[in-house]
């Protein structure tokens, strides 16, 4: 077992508690909870407030599932099957400004879903939910069966689920089902200009 997580300046417990099991009990997710956690990512902050996210939903056991879960590469799909939902997490790639007719490349696209991605894991976290990015997944494929089109960029793949016990896992995944730690702060903030250990 990993040491228990503690941070070294006061934070809200949330931050620290959300983590990224795969062991999941199956159980269903109701629409208005799924859209609570689609809301918290709504108010995310983004570049010109472009809204550039976009989530591609499934709940499992109905129609569009059995596509979600063959985006994901085998070992995933294994763990991952018992996901109450899959989302997969676009981004659109250019904005339209204010005042403006045409659309302009927009840099922070990836950023910015990345944020609606994190309030999406907040929200599930503090409704007793749990979340898992998941990045070995087809992006290729996602693209012809969620018919994406041209100007959108396929991020990450999210399950979402009530925690089961890490013994529904293979032994290998069982020896990883644990919170894992963080690096030391100062080994991620310099004042001033650039001061990092390769």
């Amino acid at each position: 077992m990993s040491q228990p997580r503690q941070s070294t300046h006061a934070i809200h417990p949330l931050f620290i508690n959300r983590w990224s099991p795969r062991a999941f009990t199956g159980e269903a997710i109701d629409q208005a909870t799924l859209h609570c956690l689609f809301e918290a990512a709504r108010w995310a902050p983004s570049a010109n407030n472009s809204q550039p996210w976009r989530f591609v939903y499934a709940h499992n056991g109905l129609q569009h599932w059995p596509e979600l879960l063959q985006l994901l590469n085998e070992k995933n799909r294994a763990w991952a099957a018992k996901a109450s939902a899959l989302i997969v997490l676009l981004s659109k790639t250019t904005h339209v400004r204010a005042g403006s007719d045409a659309a302009t490349p927009l840099r922070n696209h990836s950023l910015d879903a990345g944020a609606a991605w994190a309030h999406l894991a907040l929200q599930a976290e503090h409704a007793g939910w749990h979340t898992h990015a998941i990045g070995g997944f087809d992006r290729d494929q996602a693209r012809v069966l969620l018919g994406v089109p041209e100007g959108y960029n396929v991020e990450i793949a999210i399950a979402i689920g009530k925690q089961a016990s890490r013994d529904s896992l293979s032994a290998e995944l069982q020896a990883r089902e644990q919170p894992t730690q963080r690096n030391p702060l100062d080994s991620l903030i310099a004042e001033g200009r650039f001061s990092f250990a390769e």
